[in-house]
């Protein structure tokens, strides 16, 4: 058997057990484009295998077939534990979350299916090297190889030129949209793989992949003949984007400005205004989601749940763990990989961060975390989201907190109340541990012990039964909160919004079905939560069916707080205005106020009773797009410096 066979199977092979088993894409034009686009890669190794004497050859195709089988493990993995591929761009950005060793050892168990297909090339180059044919290729046949790949990498490009119907088109990919997910789709993994290092080296100007006026409107009921009544205003600054753009050459910055010129402001509206001068404390909840609301278990959060604003819509999509949540949730912004590196290393000023945007009106803000308070380099994102005053683990907070571990976030909550409920505006930002996996009742996950005999007989599996009992902790700290403020003669005055970081991931989406309230499905639904966000004085909930997510939560709280800001330089926007909702998702799926696409299958499944129009999928997806490349440039070019310099 020539060598060229072997390697053919080896590349094709674990391109689709990849695409499909992993990235569960089954779309047939997306596959036949991965086949097509691996044949360069398929010759070249071809090539180096056949240069070398024989035992040398042998040596190469074992040891390239073990490099690749370990790389897409590890892209399998990290998939599986974020809801994107590793990209070298951000390289050492998700090291932190890789450090609980028990949540690899857990995600490695629920893809161990898949692992396995994927060490089966090598176990078979292996058992048949001695039937693997190589042929020493002289000088002559070198070079007709390396004609032959570019030969085949010109009819390649010829390919994307031609492909460019569509915001997810190879020509798009190639070179407008750092998209890796969809470029695997598109290109296969190795290839993405190649894409991805070498826009890493030689850097990569993302662009707008439409016209001016991007914004999407959903479809209108029939018109109305009465006369309209109400003039709205918008949350917007007065700000002449001709001069802005007349002032650049820099072309990717015009396109920042025309599309923020273009952009529908979000309308202020009846909740403007409507906890002014309240206080805030806002909680980012480790693995909060709604299957932990519970009337018994967690009877605090499920008051809060249920009164105060109630989301019927929301979600919290994953995106690279605990730092895309909280990045969403801060700044309104989505956080792809090379956002997030952005953030971390650029140190961009944010404006309308949500402790930014709270000092301008008076109030102090401090910030806790009941982990390593470098965690994520929060020793420097803080600053950037407004919070100077930052403790954690390491930097004095483990000085007043009980000596145990893990860290609880009651202890947390019992000893920093006295730092701000005496300011007289305050909005504190807490990050919460006490929920983080391993869901388990072993030496991983002393917080699930220690609340273990209140579950321990729930007809749910072990990792179900320990995610319930570290929730319970959160739910003790919120009600030991509600009681400090309260003691304070504060509660009535004081706001406390509460989001989850993501849905617990370490646990199987057939795991969470066993306690869900309906079946979720393993892109979208699995995210659906709730955002709490309560005061005492509300005496009935306040209802709201429209979506939203992670990225709605910062406009949202402006917009209550009456805290004047642009709504154009904001990705999300204000759930409670006339706005369309819409909830995006890290692969580019998304769900709307009319129904679900899958970005994956390219399957739109609409809501009952709704309809839509012809173009609706494919604006809302060019929408979708440019949301995620304006977010990028929004840190990219320092916008918020530069509006607010400018007088924003």
């Amino acid at each position: 058997m020539k060598v060229i066979y072997v390697i053919t199977f080896l590349i094709i092979y674990l391109e689709m057990i990849f695409k499909i088993a992993v990235i569960k894409s089954v779309e047939i034009a997306d596959i036949v484009l991965t086949l097509i686009f691996t044949i360069p890669i398929i010759i070249l190794l071809n090539l180096i295998c056949n240069i070398f004497k024989e035992k040398i050859s042998k040596a190469i195709l074992i040891i390239s077939t073990i490099i690749l089988m370990l790389y897409f493990m590890i892209q399998t993995v990290f998939y599986n534990l974020f809801s994107v591929p590793f990209s070298f761009m951000t390289l050492g950005l998700a090291g932190n979350a890789l450090d609980f060793t028990e949540i690899i050892k857990d995600a490695i168990i629920q893809n161990l299916v898949v692992l396995v297909l994927l060490v089966i090339p090598l176990i078979l180059i292996i058992c048949m090297r001695k039937k693997i044919k190589f042929d020493r290729y002289n000088g002559k046949q070198i070079i007709m190889w390396l004609l032959g790949i570019i030969v085949i990498l010109i009819i390649l490009f010829g390919v994307i030129q031609i492909d460019r119907d569509g915001v997810y088109s190879s020509y798009n990919l190639f070179f407008n949209t750092n998209a890796q997910e969809k470029n695997i789709e598109k290109f296969g993994l190795i290839n993405s793989t190649i894409i991805d290092l070498v826009r890493t080296i030689c850097g990569f100007e993302e662009k707008a992949v439409l016209e001016v006026n991007n914004e999407v409107e959903e479809p209108k009921p029939e018109e109305s003949n009465e006369p309209e009544v109400i003039v709205p205003t918008y949350n917007e600054l007065d700000l002449d984007f001709d001069t802005l753009i007349n002032q650049t050459t820099d072309e990717g910055l015009k396109n920042v400005y025309q599309y923020i010129a273009s952009v529908q402001p979000t309308n202020k509206n009846d909740y403007t205004g409507y906890f002014k001068d309240k206080n805030l404390i806002f909680i980012l909840a480790e693995g909060f989601n709604s299957i932990a609301v519970d009337p018994t278990l967690t009877p605090t959060l499920y008051k809060l749940a249920n009164s105060g604003f109630v989301f019927n819509n929301f979600y919290s999509p994953v995106f690279l763990s605990t730092t895309g949540g909280e990045f969403q949730a801060t700044t309104g912004l989505i956080p792809t990989q090379n956002i997030l590196s952005l953030w971390k290393k650029n140190k961009p000023e944010i404006v309308y961060a949500l402790g930014n945007s709270f000092k301008k009106y008076g109030y102090t803000a401090q910030a806790y975390h009941d982990w390593t308070y470098t965690y994520y380099s929060r020793q420097e994102t803080m600053k950037t989201l407004g919070f100077d005053s930052y403790m954690g683990i390491g930097n004095g907070l483990e000085k007043l907190m009980n000596d145990r571990w893990l860290p609880r976030d009651v202890d947390m909550i019992n000893v920093t109340t006295d730092f701000y409920t005496s300011e007289n505006k305050f909005v504190t930002y807490y990050i919460t541990v006490s929920g983080h996996a391993p869901y388990n009742f072993g030496s991983g996950n002393s917080t699930a012990t220690r609340y273990k005999e209140y579950v321990q007989d729930l007809p749910y599996s072990t990792d179900i039964k320990a995610y319930l009992a570290s929730q319970m902790e959160l739910d003790r700290a919120v009600e030991l909160l509600i009681n400090k403020l309260e003691e304070k003669g504060i509660l009535e005055n004081t706001v406390i919004a509460l989001v989850g970081d993501h849905y617990p991931y370490t646990i199987s989406v057939d795991n969470i079905n066993q306690i869900s309230t309906y079946t979720r499905d393993s892109i979208v639904e699995v995210n659906k939560s709730n955002f709490i966000l309560w005061n005492s004085e509300m005496k009935e909930p306040i209802k709201v069916d429209k979506v939203g997510s992670q990225i709605d939560v910062l406009p949202t709280l402006l917009n209550l707080f009456g805290i004047e800001f642009d709504s154009r330089l904001i990705i999300g926007q204000d759930i409670l205005s006339d706005n369309p909702g819409i909830a995006i998702f890290s692969n580019r799926s998304w769900v709307s106020d009319y129904g679900t696409y899958f970005a994956a299958t390219k399957q739109f499944v609409p809501k009952e009773n709704k309809t839509i129009d012809e173009d609706y999928v494919s604006n809302m997806n060019k929408s979708v797009a440019n949301k995620f490349t304006m977010s990028q440039s929004f840190l990219k070019y320092d916008i918020y410096k530069i509006i607010n310099s400018y007088g924003g």
